[in-house]
């Protein structure tokens, strides 16, 4: 059984914040199955009864667990006041509010995680785990032997060195009368850093001009088109969770006889 303090229930549930939520519970206007809640109890929200006040608060939402093939142009919020294209408007019609988990810049495409789930989301997105995310990325030079080493070796961006990455030659194309040398590149990174390809690559003297998450962990982008989402099954999520070192009993909560405890696919897949 999964149980969370009332406070960050209520504010989960958007009945106030944790502070206000607090005096609520001190105030005796809380109640869990019927008895008075006090200040540190805890309850689990999909079995618990929780009234506010003699009403009781709105069930959470069914938990989901998505990919998207993110277009170039989109910026990865929820929304812009400037008017931005969002991410947030791909997957308008999965039937509950998601949010994506991690980034990819305005000007990259490829594989991006959505879920409503906080304890996936900060599984995945916590710096002491280092889920490898792979590239596919397009730059205008050749590349040469001691530049792929570099990205192996690490380096130095924002005063930080990166960790170790893997990188190979895709295809080359040499430089002509008309066109200049283009390399594609598949790259694995095992940490999220700000535009941390643009920026190695700009270290190395490299100009990115695409750039395209493939992968993230043993989960693909395949062939799911451009703007467009799927559900994740509930074997993807446990194993993103595995490759985040999450513990084997946590991650088998999300499969159990094949079925997970979330929404993987009842009408996502339509979009």
């Amino acid at each position: 059984m999964a149980l969370t303090r009332l406070q960050k229930i209520l504010a989960d549930r958007g009945v106030a914040s944790r502070r206000k939520a607090e005096e609520l519970i001190e105030q005796g206007h809380v109640r869990v199955n019927g008895h008075p809640a006090k200040i540190g109890d805890k309850a689990d929200d999909r079995r618990d009864v929780i009234t506010v006040r003699g009403k009781r608060i709105d069930a959470p939402p069914e938990l989901v667990y998505l990919m998207l093939h993110k277009p170039r142009g989109y910026i990865t919020t929820l929304s812009d006041e400037n008017g931005r294209k969002c991410v947030a408007d791909l997957v308008r019609d999965v039937g509950v509010r998601v949010y994506p988990i991690g980034r990819l810049d305005k000007d990259s495409e490829g594989l991006l995680l959505f879920t409503n789930d906080g304890a996936f989301s900060n599984a995945m997105m916590h710096p002491t785990t280092h889920v490898p995310k792979r590239y596919r990325v397009t730059v205008r030079a050749e590349v040469t032997e001691e530049q792929l080493s570099q990205f192996e070796q690490g380096i130095l961006i924002d005063g930080k060195k990166t960790l170790p990455a893997e990188a190979a030659i895709v295809t080359e194309e040499k430089a002509t009368p008309d066109s200049p040398a283009r390399t594609v590149l598949e790259i694995v990174l095992y940490e999220g850093r700000n535009r941390q390809i643009r920026k190695m690559c700009e270290a190395l003297g490299l100009e990115v001009v695409r750039l395209k998450r493939t992968a993230i962990g043993t989960v693909k982008l395949g062939m799911l088109p451009l703007g467009k989402w799927r559900p994740l099954d509930p074997k993807e999520v446990r194993a993103l969770l595995m490759a985040a070192q999450v513990n084997e009993k946590i991650a088998a909560k999300y499969i159990k006889n094949g079925k997970g405890q979330g929404n993987y696919g009842r009408s996502a897949s339509r979009r």
